[in-house]
């Protein structure tokens, strides 16, 4: 793929900057050894596993895909149907080991490639390949590496013998050990096999799909080529029936047993013991979440805390939890700040908003914070006993810690000028090998609170702008749940300054829906998302007008993609007098046609809620459509279906409104590969025309 713009050509061929740098960490339970991934530089799209001494700074090359595989190109190959729709559902664009499974000890770890199965023994960095009857996913170890637990043919197999563990019943459609599509794309959980700690069981999910509607899609640049379709719970509609089902080495099968019909949503499972499992299941609106106990010898379960909440419970990662002495955490918000609450007493979280709960250190709680600007990040130390909490850094930029184990923290440090991730272990701070390439610009976005309302907001111009120069002004918006667009980590700046160089005034506004500024923001979108958003954004536009007088709302474009990209439509279709032109990416234009997990949040039930659905689908403003907007949709989407596009497209035709669509045959809710910058050139085109400059 060719780009002629040295940014964009920079920024597809490095994958937006991530190729060379480390992710995917593992610490073991001591703390002294960190395995990860990460490729050999900016221009390598391909992750190896390394394995990193903690004590000595080592750190040793343990599986490398192109010695495993002999002429395997250094391209993503084909990959399995699993794990190709799991990367989509986790945004995982790095090709090679995508991810893998350790033992505690991390002295064995695991992973599919290319569908194939391997083991690497780490001290020896030996990796050897076990035949598996189909293409493997999901390869997991138990706690010795002895036997290793991997989904093939919708079945869960054991290897080295490569046994079937799952029960085998041809007339049953089920997949077994799979998380289905609205865990993994909304609930946060990715995986659906656990090993019983000594070795002797499984936990596995038992996935039923015949009840959802199918999804098709055919490649329209291939005729010749058969569609694809899958199952996909669509709002209002059934959910995938889940099941947990123990499965013994020795033949045993129990199947644990919950009111899985008023808690259909698996959120979280795992071992406590062996004698114990814990599992988080919640209602199908999601505003009571459980904490279950469960007996694998029975599968009776028995409920340890339950959180609810009148609007929706909002997912607070690490809890609810059970701590080693038996007290249950879980989250405690109040309108305006997200909290903790042990055995459901509040804890002192006084000035911060709790975004993660990461693990235990020195007998506290290791916490990802927000104190005062949502744009920041912090780490705080919570006490458990009711000590206030203290930080852990005094270094400015956004900090966040992907892991802790043993007394060592893995802590990542974002400025603008970069990011740098450090191992803390006993005393010592070791910097990890980073071989991405170097960020373009350093990026200082203007950042304000505006309005009654403080909404996050930034402003970009270009790096030669000269003050009394009127610009016009690019809305780059995301603006829906779950995302913070105003947020000081600098690769997301990158493209934003590109735009501003192209000579617009880059706008982004976090209007309220959208998380970290207190529970009662991001809730003001209950059962209804569109009217706090558009108001929001066009409140902030004004507001920043007043203090930013080269910004020209007599020209104003708006660009974003998925929930961003039905804004970008919804802008321009219901204020034509503040938008004057709207890229419009991935945009779902009728939440009736979206999933379940998401949209039943919170728009509620199609059947319980039909006003809200209704003023938040885009189909019917079609007739009022009087500015330019660009519809663009990749074909293969498998998250917004390019349906949502094409039928507003044909509203828009019937109702005689020029509009213009983009069609990417191939290409999924990602854009990888290139795809993003050369879409970023055909909007640019666009744009240019479209407010005349």
């Amino acid at each position: 793929m060719t780009i002629a713009d040295p940014f964009l050509a920079l920024s597809a061929r490095t994958n937006r900057f991530t190729n060379g740098a480390p992710r995917a960490f593992t610490l073991a339970e001591d703390g002294t050894r960190l395995l990860l991934l990460r490729s050999t530089g900016s221009d390598d799209p391909v992750d190896r596993l390394y394995l990193l001494d903690a004590a000595t700074g080592e750190e040793r090359l343990v599986a490398d895909p192109s010695t495993l595989i002999p002429g395997r190109s250094g391209a993503r190959a084909e990959l399995p149907t699993l794990e190709r729709r799991l990367r989509e559902r986790t945004r995982l664009t790095a090709a090679g080991i995508g991810t893998y499974a350790a033992t505690p000890d991390l002295s064995v770890a695991v992973f599919a490639l290319d569908g194939r199965l391997f083991r690497t023994d780490t001290a020896t960095g030996v990796t050897s390949e076990l035949p598996a009857p189909a293409p493997a996913f999901d390869p997991r170890p138990d706690a010795r590496g002895e036997r290793i637990a991997y989904v093939a043919d919708d079945a869960l197999h054991l290897g080295p013998g490569h046994e079937r563990l799952s029960p085998y019943d041809p007339c049953d459609s089920a997949r077994w050990g799979v998380a289905e599509f609205a865990a993994a794309e909304e609930l946060g959980r990715s995986r659906g096999h656990w090993w019983r700690p000594d070795g002797g069981a499984l936990l596995a999910t038992r996935v039923d799909e015949s009840a959802l509607p199918r999804r098709y899609f055919a490649d329209p640049a291939a005729p010749g080529e058969p569609g694809e379709d899958f199952a996909y719970p669509q709002a209002g509609g059934p959910n995938a029936d889940v099941q947990l089902w123990v499965l013994g080495l020795d033949g045993t099968r129990v199947q644990l047993h919950w009111d899985a019909e008023q808690f259909p949503y698996v959120c979280a499972a795992e071992w406590a013991s062996d004698g114990e499992v814990l599992l988080t299941v919640a209602d199908r609106l999601q505003q009571n979440v459980l904490l279950l106990t469960a007996d694998p010898a029975t599968g009776e379960t028995r409920e340890l805390s339950r959180t609810t909440d009148e609007f929706w419970v909002d997912d607070l990662p690490g809890t609810p939890a059970r701590l080693p002495d038996g007290r249950l955490l879980t989250v405690h918000d109040t309108p305006l700040a997200r909290g903790l609450a042990l055995d459901g007493k509040p804890l002192d979280t006084a000035g911060l908003q709790i975004r993660r709960v990461l693990g235990s250190l020195d007998g506290a709680l290791l916490c990802e914070t927000g104190q005062g600007d949502p744009a920041d990040q912090h780490l705080h130390l919570i006490d458990p006993d009711g000590a206030a909490a203290t930080p852990l850094h005094s270094r400015p930029g956004a900090h966040h810690s992907a892991l802790t184990a043993g007394g060592t923290v893995l802590l990542t440090t974002a400025t603008p000028e970069g990011t740098r991730r450090t191992l803390h272990h006993n005393g010592r701070e070791l910097p990890l090998t980073d071989l991405s390439a170097p960020l373009p610009y350093t990026v200082r976005p203007h950042l304000a609170r505006v309005t009654e309302r403080a909404l996050p907001t930034a402003v970009v111009y270009p790096r030669d702008h000269v003050p009394g120069r009127r610009l016009p002004v690019l809305l780059d918006v995301y603006g829906g749940p779950g995302f913070q667009a105003v947020a000081t980590e600098p690769r997301r700046w990158q493209l934003r300054q590109w735009w501003a160089d192209q000579g617009f005034a880059v706008v982004t506004t976090d209007n309220r829906g959208t998380p970290f500024v207190s529970p009662e923001f991001t809730r003001a979108i209950f059962r209804r998302f569109s009217q706090a958003a558009l108001d929001d954004q066009v409140d902030a536009l004004h507001a920043l007008a007043a203090d930013h007088p080269d910004l020209d709302l007599g020209r104003v474009g708006v660009r974003g993609w998925s929930y961003g990209g039905y804004f970008a439509a919804l802008a321009v279709l219901r204020r034509p007098d503040v938008f004057h032109a709207a890229c419009a990416g991935a945009p779902p234009t009728d939440f009736r046609l979206y999933d379940t997990a998401y949209t039943e949040r919170y728009l509620g039930l199609p059947q319980d809620n039909p006003e809200g659905y209704a003023d938040d689908c885009l189909l019917t403003d079609a007739p009022a459509l009087e500015r330019p907007l660009l519809l663009i949709h990749g074909l293969a989407d498998d998250n917004v279906h390019p349906s949502h596009t094409l039928l507003l497209s044909q509203a828009l035709t019937r109702a005689g409104r020029p509009h213009s669509v983009l069609p990417l045959p191939g290409v999924t809710h990602m854009t990888p590969g290139g795809v993003n910058e050369q879409l970023a050139l055909a909007e640019l085109a666009f744009l240019r025309g479209a407010l005349d400059r």
